[in-house]
């Protein structure tokens, strides 16, 4: 016995979605990492030198 399995075209899922997606959280990492890059570098030296001693 052959089994037919037949896919209709809304169950094949929203590929451009799913990039718009990607692409827009990499650009919001970017911008956070610039604006607030100098701060979080100071901050992550000033503890690892608080720890260090």
């Amino acid at each position: 016995m052959i089994t037919r399995i037949s896919h209709r075209q809304d169950e094949q899922g929203d590929v451009p979605g799913w990039v718009m997606i990607t692409v827009m959280s990499a650009g919001l990492v970017a911008i956070i990492t610039a604006a607030a890059g100098p701060q979080l570098r100071n901050m992550l030296t000033q503890a690892l030198s608080a720890v260090g001693g």
